[in-house]
């Protein structure tokens, strides 16, 4: 983990009295050791195979004050869970592309966005702070080859996938 994020977090912390502790340490180990999406079942998963022994109701604690710190956001990737974005500290102005097919999102950023973002916020009086655009779209794997490996693994991975509009 950065060394950014635990400052952060640890003047966080102490602003609000609370104590630093270890099952909140694994947690926050465990979500910043990568840059991947996750739920809150996900994230416990993870913490159970890494060993640790923090209780459902921690994660979810910590997982509040981990927003509130504005160190990981809330996302809505359209399957109807709550779903964390721990990369908004390094790249806040990111968005995310889900597929409607297979549920894989993929993050990009665009400076043609950032100055669109801009140029609209301020022609309508606002000074923009963060932007965050969800596209969702059909797989072209699926669509050419009627298969879909992203598909596949998150089927085999029991994965909820994206309510799909038609």
């Amino acid at each position: 983990m950065e060394e950014e994020i635990r400052e952060k977090l640890d003047a966080f912390i102490r602003k609000k009295g609370l104590r630093q502790t270890g099952q909140r340490d694994e947690i926050v180990e465990v979500i910043f050791a990568t840059d991947e999406h996750f739920t809150p079942d996900e994230l416990f998963d993870r913490l159970r195979a890494a060993g640790s022994r923090a209780s459902r109701a921690t994660v979810y604690r910590t997982l509040s004050l981990l927003v509130e710190a504005n160190l990981i956001h809330e996302i809505e990737l359209g399957d109807g869970q709550t779903t964390y974005d721990p990369n908004f500290v390094d790249h806040p102005n990111h968005n995310h592309l889900i597929c409607v097919d297979c549920g894989k999102v993929v993050e990009f950023e665009d400076s043609h966005l950032d100055l669109l973002n801009d140029c609209l916020t301020r022609r309508l009086g606002y000074r923009p702070v963060r932007q965050s655009l969800r596209i969702e779209a059909a797989c072209e794997k699926l669509r050419k080859s009627g298969t879909c490996p992203d598909l596949i693994q998150a089927r085999i991975r029991g994965k909820r996938l994206p309510n799909r509009k038609k």
